[in-house]
């Protein structure tokens, strides 16, 4: 039969502590060495008896060991309290970025008359000053704005009047050329009073006064 499982508490026997105890820690010793020994390891193992007696063994100067357990211990604290510093500082940094955007949107529901019963008269006032202050420059920039596009409008409405002036002046020369180059009204009546009269004859007439229009049309084809 094997042997029963040891429930794992502070025997209260004297003489069965002490016997456990040497034999325990003579099997801790040999686990240690054979650790040391199988896996190239660097063990230092230290034990008080209940009265005080010091057993230890270490595969290379305990002091070292010791000295060498301090120092990993130390730089890992280190960067322990390394990491748990930034860890802090972020999360400060990040309450201000959100302590910040709630502010700026309250900000913006005040602008836009929201919320507001939460605000005292000074805190009132102090919006009423900075609507007002907004909507000064607001009204300054509409202003220079029409300016300009007045300026502009003005400046196109003198351009437009000299094009039409300059056309006024191009159509009046080319109606004065249209007039010296045709029989005149009066010319024509009195030619025509003296074919009444048989002074000539009334084709030769016609056909002057059609052979002076194709003339005069053909000028005015030439000039456009």
């Amino acid at each position: 039969m094997g042997r029963g499982k040891i429930e794992i508490k502070r025997i209260e026997n004297t003489t069965n502590r002490q016997v456990t105890f040497c034999k325990r820690r003579n099997g801790l010793l040999k686990k240690a060495y054979e650790l040391s020994v199988l896996c190239d390891a660097e063990v230092a193992l230290i034990v008080f008896s209940s009265r005080g007696r010091l057993y230890e063994y270490s595969n290379n100067n305990i002091r070292s060991t010791i000295d060498r357990y301090r120092k990993a211990s130390s730089d890992s604290s280190s960067a322990t309290s390394i990491t748990e510093i930034n860890a802090q500082y972020f999360q400060q940094e990040s309450a201000k970025l959100r302590q910040q955007i709630q502010t700026l949107q309250n900000s913006n529901r005040h602008l836009m008359g929201d919320a507001l019963s939460t605000l005292s008269i000074k805190e009132l006032k102090q919006l009423e000053n900075r609507i007002e202050r907004g909507i000064t420059r607001i009204r300054s920039k509409k202003h220079e704005l029409m300016l300009a596009e007045i300026e502009y409008l003005q400046k196109r409405e003198i351009e437009l009047e000299n094009e039409n002036l300059c056309l006024r002046t191009k159509i009046g020369d080319v109606e004065r050329y249209e007039q010296a180059n045709m029989v005149s009204g009066a010319d024509m009546n009195a030619i025509q009073a003296l074919a009444s009269r048989n002074f000539f004859d009334p084709t030769m007439i016609q056909a002057g006064a059609a052979h002076a229009y194709l003339q005069s049309d053909k000028k005015t084809l030439h000039l456009g």
